[in-house]
């Protein structure tokens, strides 16, 4: 039991180490995503917005799952950090894409349309599904 434990508390650093590094990757993910929107998705979610709330999901959630595939399959930290800067690049052309399909969504997510919200959200996440698939080691 006592080798048992050892093996864990020896595997807690690295860990904290990548789950601080993926939670900072997302949360500086989350920052510039909502300042390259023309609409602050925030605001909107505190203010009961449904299709804000819809579209940033799907957002975190299409960076997410490529963030996590990277730490499962990375060799190292630096390797992570740089799948997860390219996850954030995938999920930042998804939005500029999808606006270029739909140039009204940038107007049409702050006045709440939900139908564009949750295209755009899951439009994210699938990005995303595609984006882990696709990366190798």
């Amino acid at each position: 039991m006592e080798q048992l434990f050892m093996h864990w508390l020896a595997g807690v650093p690295p860990f904290l180490l990548y789950f601080v590094t993926a939670v900072a990757l997302l949360v500086a993910f989350t920052v510039v995503y909502i300042s390259l929107t023309p609409y602050h998705e925030i605001r909107l979610i505190q203010q009961g917005n449904a299709a804000a709330a819809a579209s940033l999901a799907g957002a975190m959630l299409g960076f997410s799952l490529p963030l996590a595939h990277s730490v499962a399959q990375s060799a190292n930290l630096a390797d992570m950090a740089l799948w997860g800067v390219t996850a954030a690049i995938v999920q930042l052309a998804t939005y500029f894409v999808v606006h270029l399909l739909i140039p009204s969504i940038s107007r049409d997510i702050p006045e709440g349309r939900v139908a564009q919200g949750v295209f755009l959200g899951a439009v994210s996440v699938t990005t995303g599904i595609l984006n882990a698939a696709c990366m190798t080691s």
